[in-house]
């Protein structure tokens, strides 16, 4: 048992020195207490790095199918009412939505932005309580009232009791409804004048879409829409070329929230300078998904975009004006992971710390001893001057 202990005893890398031979110095005590300060101060901060979670970045193929995308918008319209003013989806699959009005919400606002009415309805006014029948007579006793869509309905039996209705119609066959005061329902309702009420106003719209993960686009314009030989048609035709699209987003959002994300539209303003047009922004929707350090998953996207204003074309009667987004969604999808830093890799950098100090204020301190004892001794012998 003594050989072995002689044996390890050999293998000391640290031979100790008897403590008579040790010379301690005030220079060596100066850098020992710098060297200990700066030592935990570096410690403290690796330690603070190993505690502080750190965001992993990884680019991978979007493999997902089937999905929905979710777009959640806030834009107000300083001079467009909320009477007049739609919002239409669609996609390259062939799916549409127009004149949508569900999940959406419009604010009448006045020139000061300030809001006068919050409402969930779209274009329209309430059903009359007691409107003509289709031959023109009263209802008399039980009969169900039917109301004429003016040559719009695909069959017999089809009723239009309502302005909306008959505009809906209308659209269907692809017809403009150019003087809604020839329309008893409309007339009834005072739909014109509800328009000319609001005239001046602005609006503000918020809400959200739920839309396939396919590339499309979505746009608000003024009046209702259709699609006619490839071409969309403006079916409120009420001063169209006149319309002022000038329009602040206040948020546009494709997906969750989640730490670190920008939005790069989120309070842009455009003001329009001249008469009509068409506002465009082209955007790249890039799926991101983000997994905070407890394991919870935020599935999301992020975009980029460009803008582009098209003027009024000559010879173009169907032009539509509005505020146009058209998305299209990369291939590639970005992940971001929240993590902790390895402790084996923390221990590493403490260790480094501690030996790379110890080291260069050793190799100090031997430096500054050994001159001193250089000098003193040059001195001792009248040499030094």
């Amino acid at each position: 048992m003594d050989n072995i202990f002689h044996k390890l005893r050999n293998l000391d890398a640290y031979p100790k020195i008897n403590e008579d031979f040790y010379s301690r110095t005030l220079s060596g005590g100066v850098i020992t207490l710098v060297s200990s300060i700066v030592t935990l101060l570096l410690f403290f901060s690796e330690l603070k790095l190993y505690l502080h979670t750190v965001t992993e970045t990884k680019l991978v193929v979007d493999t997902t199918r089937g999905e929905t995308l979710r777009i959640n918008f806030d834009v107000t319209f300083p001079a467009i009412p909320c009477s007049v003013l739609s919002l239409d989806a669609m996609d390259i699959s062939g799916e549409q939505h127009l004149d949508i009005r569900h999940d959406i919400i419009k604010k009448r606002i006045d020139s000061h932005g300030n809001v006068i009415e919050v409402r969930q309805d779209g274009i329209g006014a309430p059903k009359i309580e007691s409107p003509l029948q289709r031959h023109g007579g009263r209802l008399e006793h039980n009969e169900t009232y039917c109301g004429s869509c003016f040559g719009a309905e695909s069959s017999d039996d089809d009723c239009c009791n309502t302005c909306e209705e008959v505009r809906e119609a209308y659209r269907k066959k692809g017809w403009g409804m150019t003087n809604p005061d020839l329309i008893d329902q409309c007339k009834r309702e005072g739909f014109l004048q509800k328009i000319k009420d609001e005239e001046g106003e602005g609006c503000n719209v918020y809400g959200f879409l739920e839309v396939s993960k396919v590339a499309g686009n979505f746009h608000f314009a003024p009046g209702k829409s259709f699609h006619q030989s490839n071409i969309l048609h403006d079916l409120l035709a009420v001063q169209k070329d006149n319309f002022n699209i000038s329009h602040r987003i206040n948020r546009l959002a494709f997906g969750d929230y989640f730490p670190g994300i920008v939005n790069p539209l989120d309070g842009v303003q455009w003001v329009q300078e001249t008469p009509g047009g068409m506002y465009q922004y082209f955007i790249k929707v890039v799926p991101t998904i983000y997994t905070d350090i407890r394991g919870h998953t935020i599935q999301s996207n992020q975009f980029s975009v460009t803008e582009h204003f098209r003027s009024p074309e000559f010879g173009r009667p169907q032009y539509l004006p509005g505020v146009f987004f058209f998305y299209d969604l990369s291939p590639i999808k970005v992940t971001f992971k929240e993590e902790h830093a390895s402790f084996l890799h923390f221990m590493t950098n403490i260790c480094a710390i501690i030996g790379g100090i110890f080291t260069v204020a050793g190799i100090l301190d031997s430096f500054i001893y050994h001159g001193q004892k250089a000098i003193k001794k040059k001195m001792e012998i009248g040499k030094f001057s």
